[in-house]
């Protein structure tokens, strides 16, 4: 572990602390305040945060109240640790903002699965809270943090704009202009391949904000409008159900993208993770959206060829 004494400020803040033993209640109400901070416990070390004014502020007022508890503490500017690289002291924050999302994903869509009438009053409204408190402490962006926002936004929705419609004709979506959101991902280039397999063979596509769809195109995997996110399903799920693509194929494919879009580990696909590491690193080279979609769904329909009828589901 290497300290410094130079003007600029080293990248983390390091907690040491030790209490009384009789001391519990104190012991506890340290430790909620550290977990309300985002700090991460560093082995027996101490707790580590980034270098910023609010984080050196929390610090220090709880460095001073524990030795006004009769306790030692220090708050230790440190530049880098010996056996721990900066990405995986990220990745240590990266997983703690984890867990703490996953928690609200799962009641969120547990919500998603009671009627309006009968969820309990202010329910929505302290998951939005939680949400922002977990946001506040997100200080290397979660991947969870944009999803937990669409699911808040369709929580949010009337119950009967959420509702999948009964029935559709599929010829009314031949030959059709289809609208996402720029620099697709793994749900919109699945639902864009599952889109041109399936349902609208000549499909073309196009890139746009929601407020920039044309009169009628159809717009898919947007946060408010058209084909997208319903309940616990991602985009290419609502699509598959609402065409009524069947096959086990299809049921592996839907499954890989749902864990790797919504991370919720509810089917156990690894699959999808490493599709996702491909679309990024496409996105990073600079590749135009057009082409970047066109090769999404190349990669899904190799994928798709490569599966056999047998694949557990």
């Amino acid at each position: 572990m290497k300290t410094s004494k130079s003007t600029e400020h080293p990248p983390w803040l390091l907690l040491i602390f030790t209490l009384p033993t009789k001391r519990a209640s104190q012991r506890v109400e340290v430790w909620r305040k550290l977990q309300r901070y985002g700090a991460v416990a560093l082995g027996n070390s101490g707790y580590l945060l980034p270098n910023d004014a609010a984080n050196r502020e929390h610090f220090e007022w709880l460095a001073t109240a524990i030795r006004n508890y009769g306790g030692d503490a220090s708050v230790v500017h440190i530049q880098s640790i010996d056996n721990l690289s900066t990405s995986q002291l990220i990745s240590r924050f990266g997983e703690a903002r984890a867990r703490e999302y996953q928690e609200v994903v799962r009641e969120l869509q547990k919500l998603a699965s009671i009627a309006p009438h009968k969820q309990a009053p202010g329910r929505l409204t302290r998951l939005r809270t939680r949400y922002r408190e977990i946001a506040g402490i997100d200080f290397f962006d979660s991947p969870l943090k944009k999803q937990i926002e669409k699911l808040l936004d369709r929580a949010g929705e009337p119950a009967e704009s959420r509702k999948q419609p009964a029935r559709i004709n599929p010829k009314e979506y031949k030959g059709r202009l289809w609208v996402t959101r720029p620099r697709p991902g793994i749900d919109r280039s699945a639902s864009a391949w599952l889109i041109r397999r399936f349902i609208d063979t000549k499909a073309r596509f196009a890139f746009a904000p929601e407020n920039r769809v044309p009169r009628r195109a159809i717009p898919f995997d947007m946060f408010q409008i058209g084909f997208g996110h319903r309940g616990e399903d991602c985009t290419f799920e609502t699509l598959q159900k609402t065409f009524r693509i069947h096959g086990k194929k299809i049921e592996v494919i839907g499954q890989i993208v749902h864990d790797a879009d919504l991370l919720d580990e509810k089917f156990g696909r690894k699959e999808g993770f490493g599709i996702e590491a491909v679309l990024k690193g496409w996105q990073k080279l600079g590749i135009p959206d057009t082409q970047l979609l066109e090769r999404g769904i190349q990669l899904f329909e190799a994928f798709f060829l490569s599966l056999s009828e047998e694949e557990k589901v």
